[in-house]
């Protein structure tokens, strides 16, 4: 069972102020909690590799190859303002 000094520490961490019977709450609450989660040492994990994921994760990677794009009169023939062949925008500092 958690200890009162426990809950206090846990209640610091995460910057709440607690009565004296919100910590007795806590305390029996955190302390469930803590014996449920022990079950899983019960499990044995021996053949169960180490994961960061659930899913197997990779990137996708593609050739980078040159494609057709649009002509720039087209491009910012909607554009607010413009600059020759640029969008106008205006300055940030």
């Amino acid at each position: 069972m958690l200890t009162i000094s426990e809950v206090e520490h846990v209640a610091l961490l995460g910057r709440l102020e607690l009565t004296g019977e919100e910590k007795k709450l806590y305390q029996e609450q955190l302390s469930a909690i803590l014996e449920y989660a022990k079950k899983l040492d019960d499990l044995d994990t021996g053949d169960v590799l180490p994961t960061a994921h659930v899913l197997p994760l990779k990137n996708v990677f593609r050739q980078d190859e040159a494609g057709s794009h649009l002509e720039s009169e087209r491009v910012l023939a909607n554009a607010p303002e413009r600059d020759g062949n640029f969008f106008k925008v205006p300055k940030i500092v």
